[in-house]
């Protein structure tokens, strides 16, 4: 995927991946509770691949990782 916003899915991934983490939640675990694949997680998390989410689904990850939306999108 070729975006003038690379840069903020990676750095979109990489929250997810934190707050995962964080959480205690495995790639597969975390797959299953928002009802996509293990390999759909890894592409999103990966600093070296760009994958775009839905709304929708960034609400899901949102609601499991019991952080605010935002907090996946800020770039601080």
């Amino acid at each position: 995927m070729q975006t003038n916003y690379q840069l903020n899915y990676i750095k979109m991934g990489l929250k997810i991946q934190y707050y995962r983490k964080l959480k205690g939640l495995t790639q597969e675990s975390f797959a299953e509770l928002v009802d996509k694949s293990w390999s759909f997680i890894a592409q999103v998390e990966s600093p070296s691949a760009v994958r775009g989410i839905s709304l929708e689904t960034l609400f899901k990850m949102a609601e499991v990782l019991e952080v605010e939306p935002y907090k996946l999108l800020q770039n601080d």
